[in-house]
């Protein structure tokens, strides 16, 4: 008998690891770019907001455990098993995060992170971001299939996932402990040829 052949990688291994992260526009000269160790306050005032820290359950509290976190992401860019990127302002200041959390380029998947610091919320920047990061997995990467978890009791992540164009899917029952107990979780998903 014939062994099948083996089924190709959906992106080849070596893609991303190949090039430096790239800084990705947004409107209004706003822009994803990649964290640098002098963002370390942004992400301990992410880590101090109460929000952030229950939907996202990021441990970080001290410049010097931020800016691990951030070397943490340049190794995971070079690993092909993450990529994160700093919502910019067009002075800079980072107000948000947005990318990708479990990459697997063999099965062409990702999970999608995101949030936005409180002064920069309600104006659709997550929205926004999440859009073009989207569009930077399946268009420039290569990704196949893009994956949001939120939790059910977060209504405002459900919202970011319709507006971003995420079909959903269902729910994982008591699938992700947070620091108030077992969350109950809504699938989206967006796949290459949705749009």
């Amino acid at each position: 008998m014939i062994s099948p052949e083996p089924v190709p990688p959906v992106v080849p291994e070596g893609r991303m690891a190949a090039a430096d992260q790239p800084v990705l526009d947004l409107a209004d000269g706003m822009e994803l770019r990649p964290w640098r160790s002098d963002d370390a306050p942004a992400l301990v005032a992410a880590g101090l907001d109460p929000s952030i820290r229950l939907w996202n359950m990021l441990r970080t509290w001290t410049p010097d455990e931020a800016r691990r976190r951030i070397e943490g992401m340049g190794r995971r860019w070079r690993a092909e098993s993450g990529a994160l990127w700093a919502i910019a302002a067009p002075d800079g200041a980072v107000v948000g995060l947005a990318g990708w959390n479990d990459i697997d380029l063999a099965a062409g998947t990702a999970e999608i992170l995101y949030w936005v610091l409180p002064e920069a919320r309600g104006g659709g920047l997550a929205v926004t971001a999440a859009r073009r990061v989207c569009r930077w997995a399946l268009e420039e990467l290569g990704l196949h299939r893009l994956q949001l978890l939120h939790s059910v009791a977060n209504p405002a992540s459900c919202r970011v996932a319709d507006r971003a164009g995420f079909t959903p899917e269902g729910t994982l029952r008591s699938a992700v402990l947070h620091a108030d107990g077992w969350h109950d979780m809504h699938l989206h998903a967006l796949v290459a040829g949705d749009r």
